[in-house]
């Protein structure tokens, strides 16, 4: 019998000749809605058009024993935050990101000294985010930023420095330039209090628990969604098709802005609107291994203000995680954008143009190299949402929710208004479109 908080009254999950709800993509949010149905009892069938389950927390197994995240790495926040009960109840080991100290340093090895640039752009921010929200219409983060008398007063050297600490703690925080960025909104999210953690054996454990016990099919990329009878019907690029009173979306946002999926009949205005006004930006990762570690040990983290700002900015040591001695390079934004489109050997030649420049030209060639590129992976198009100039919580609000009565919703880390851009606000994201679904 049905659970009595589902309204569907309906038998058992195997004795149904076709669901209840169809989710599309088996990512965090895909994988917590469809538990969460289940457990209400609705029977659900979660088409996955890759080969794996996760979407973007993608554990990479190349490496015999040296599990590496090419997706997601950490938990942002542990006090309060779902994932941490989650990975809890999985018994998942986590260890700490020390983000401290983080020397930076430039060309030739020499450290560059900061002085009082790191508290300038944060009154630099402040103070354009003011000016800012007294306009009518909204403004780049740069452009809010540039047009104070302050910015103005700046030599070029003070300039870089705070472009740095800006491209370190915003851009690559939120996969976008700050030309791109909002001014209103860029930030305007929750958090959770606590460290940041990841997990030494691979974040894929995590939706692995998650998926345990659910209906999930690999490879079924799907490329239309119609309206049928009372309920829905979801085509995928094979041919097959498969009938639902629900179907729940967890694609992406860069999916929906390339339209891969084509819809029967239109979406609301306000939904259309947000999906092509929000900003999809682009994180990617290029991970060394070698025989030696030659960078140094107090942190987990070192810098890099080279010729080109913003390029090969921040390295992320994985040796205390794994044991092995492992460099992780990030780029975001147009860096990222242009590094995608180099070769394997091309963006290590560059990777290693960085490290040499600050440890010398005796740093050991890499052994083997993972490299991310997901503005190029046709089912995500990028990495994560950002809040484009025009856009906000409210923006979210209007991705959010149902379509064509209720038959259609949406899920996912760029609907989720609190946490959007993370794994946390994925998970919450498909709890919420279950809770719609369910009543």
């Amino acid at each position: 019998m049905a659970s009595a908080a589902c309204p569907f009254a309906l038998a058992p999950a195997r004795a149904q000749a076709q669901p209840d709800v169809i989710i599309i993509g088996a990512g965090m949010a895909g994988l917590s809605a469809a538990r969460a149905l289940n457990e209400r009892g609705a029977a659900t069938l979660v088409l996955e058009a890759r080969d794996r389950i996760g979407g973007r927390i993608w554990t990479s197994n190349q490496w015999a024993h040296v599990p590496v995240d090419l997706g997601a790495s950490w938990i942002h926040g542990t006090d309060g935050n779902p994932l941490t009960h989650l990975a809890d109840e999985a018994g998942i080991a986590r260890k700490q990101t020390r983000w401290d100290p983080n020397p930076v340093f430039k060309p030739g090895g020499g450290r560059v000294v900061l002085d009082d640039a790191e508290k300038l752009a944060r009154t630099l921010i402040e103070k354009a985010r003011v000016r800012a929200e007294g306009r009518d219409d909204d403004i780049s983060l740069s452009g809010a930023v540039e047009a104070l008398p302050d910015w103005a007063s700046l030599d070029e050297n003070k300039r870089r420095l705070v472009r740095h600490i800006i491209h370190d703690n915003i851009e690559l925080e939120y996969a976008a330039g700050w030309q791109d960025l909002s001014a209103w909104s860029f930030d305007d999210s929750d958090e959770y209090d606590g460290a940041e953690v990841v997990f030494p054996d691979g974040y894929g454990a995590l939706p692995a628990h998650l998926a345990k016990g659910l209906s999930i099919q690999t490879g079924q990329v799907v490329v239309r969604i119609e309206k049928a009878g009372k309920g829905v019907r979801v085509t995928t690029g094979t041919g097959s098709a498969y009938q639902a009173r629900h179907v729940l979306v967890t694609v992406p946002l860069g999916v929906l802005k390339a339209k891969r999926i084509e819809f029967s009949h239109p979406l609301s205005k306000d939904r259309t609107t947000a999906i092509s006004a929000l900003g999809m930006g682009l994180l990617n990762k290029c991970c060394l291994r070698f025989e030696r570690m030659f960078w140094p040990e107090t942190g987990d983290v070192f810098s890099y203000l080279g010729d080109r700002d913003g390029y090969w900015s921040q390295w992320l040591s994985l040796s205390r995680i794994s044991g092995e001695p492992l460099l992780m390079g990030f780029n975001a934004g147009a860096a990222a954008r242009e590094v995608e489109a180099l070769d394997d050997a091309g963006t290590i030649a560059q990777a290693m143009a960085a490290l040499k420049s600050i440890f010398g030209p005796a740093v050991p060639d890499p052994v083997a190299a993972q490299i991310s590129r997901w503005g190029k992976d046709p089912f995500a198009l990028g990495s994560y949402s950002f809040a484009a100039v025009g856009t906000g919580r409210e923006t979210r609000h209007s991705f959010a929710g149902t379509d064509w009565n209720g038959r259609l919703v949406f899920a996912g880390e760029a609907v989720h208004a609190d946490h959007p851009a993370t794994v946390h606000g994925a998970y919450l994201s498909g709890h919420e479109a279950a809770e719609q679904i369910a009543g």
